[in-house]
């Protein structure tokens, strides 16, 4: 891609990003995008639609490195936690802004996904009498547990490590809310 094609993507997701820090995306405008970036329409519309297809695109290329971080098929639940921690943290003020911004977080389901068959493979070899309906309640129950998780770490501000997030959805998923409380 040229470096200019970058450089004003860049500009312009900057831009909007800022912008929805500061209010929600119903009260921005291209025309706002626009006149702050310092370009004009035609060149924004060349890229997206409108500005919500700007926030599906910058979702679209987090989830994207998402699954980049967890293409290991040998990863454990600490590991596959790590990676995607691990992308978070380094994208920590476009998290902030996804998981504050984003009512629904569908645009991570394509991580369910991914989750959902590491699971499968990993519960079908080791419980081969487990019925899929079963691995998708037990995958789905994870994930979003998970994902409460990853909320409130970036609602405190990245505080924890990320070994020790990982180590919590580690435990949680693998033992449940009775042996992770009352651990000795």
């Amino acid at each position: 891609m040229d470096r200019r094609i970058k450089y004003t993507k860049k500009v312009i997701k900057d831009t909007f990003l800022n912008l929805l820090s500061e209010k929600d995306i119903k009260k921005i405008t291209v025309s706002e995008i626009c006149q702050i970036a310092d370009i004009n329409r035609a060149t924004f519309y060349r890229y997206y639609l409108d500005v919500y297809d700007l926030l599906d695109k910058i979702q679209a290329e987090f989830v994207s490195e998402l699954k980049k971080a967890t293409i290991n098929d040998n990863e454990n639940i600490f590991t596959f936690s790590k990676n995607l921690l691990n992308v978070f943290l380094e994208n920590k003020e476009l998290a902030k802004l996804l998981f504050n911004t984003t009512n629904n977080l569908f645009f991570l389901n394509d991580i369910l996904e991914v989750a959902y068959e590491k699971c499968k493979n990993k519960w079908s070899e080791d419980l081969p009498t487990l019925k899929d309906e079963d691995i998708e309640y037990a995958t789905v129950f994870i994930f979003n547990g998970a994902l409460g998780v990853i909320n409130y770490w970036i609602k405190n501000d990245f505080e924890a490590d990320v070994n020790e997030i990982s180590n919590i959805i580690e435990n949680l998923s693998s033992y449940g809310t009775k042996r992770f409380i009352y651990k000795k």
